[in-house]
């Protein structure tokens, strides 16, 4: 069981490692705990709704405290529509008032990425919140460092994390397999790739699968020898 309370950070070691879906995937499984839970999309950019996803594929309200036109970096996205920036004291606060069991904050991009006035990240906000984060990592080639980095930029500013593997492939390789076991940090378990393809019923039913790290490998279509 995931024993989270208050505001957990979700972000990722890159864009495009499946914050949004395993967001939701999390939110589920809390859910099904018989946690209430909501989501908080930080910034949303470009023409994607991820609160809209959360909500289809988990059933959680989910918001985004602020939309910019541009799939740029919500810094630099804000600046080139000439919208509002967001201010973390706000954020903070807006995340604070919230009655749920759970907040869980989605972040824009990699943990670093500047979200807002003065250039503050995701990590500045889970410093400012006392909340600990959730890392999504790609499962293949390059996420041992990707993830080290990430985890470091973490632990720097005392912040406690959990890896989340983004999207298991289908027909995973020697890279993915041998990633399982050199993967640094503590598990918390892997989204199969074509989870936001299910059902949403069948998403939620089938969260707590995803959060088990010890699960057998051939759960989704692959043999681990």
């Amino acid at each position: 069981m995931i024993a989270f309370e208050g505001p957990v950070l979700v972000t990722g070691t890159d864009t495009g490692v499946g914050k949004t879906v395993a967001t939701a995937a999390l939110a589920a499984y809390l859910m099904r705990q018989g946690r209430s839970v909501e989501v908080v999309k930080i910034a949303q950019t470009g023409d994607d709704d991820d609160a809209a996803e959360v909500t289809r594929l988990s059933g959680a309200p989910a918001r985004a405290l602020a939309f910019y036109p541009d799939p740029l970096a919500p810094f630099t996205a804000a600046r080139c529509s000439g919208l509002p920036l967001l201010h973390l004291h706000e954020v903070a606060e807006t995340v604070l008032e919230a009655k749920s069991d759970v907040v869980l904050l989605e972040g824009a991009g990699g943990l670093l990425v500047q979200l807002g006035a003065g250039g503050w990240t995701a990590r500045d906000l889970a410093v400012e919140l006392g909340c600990p984060a959730v890392v999504v990592a790609r499962a293949g080639l390059g996420t041992l460092n990707h993830t080290a980095l990430t985890l470091e930029a973490l632990a720097r500013r005392g912040i406690a994390a959990s890896v989340l593997i983004g999207s298991w492939p289908l027909e995973p390789g020697l890279a993915e397999y041998e990633n399982l076991k050199d993967l640094p940090g503590r598990r918390l378990g892997w989204i199969p790739a074509g989870a936001a393809d299910l059902d949403p019923e069948v998403f939620r039913l089938s969260a707590s699968e995803w959060f088990d790290m010890e699960g057998d490998l051939r759960r989704f279509g692959a043999d681990p020898q």
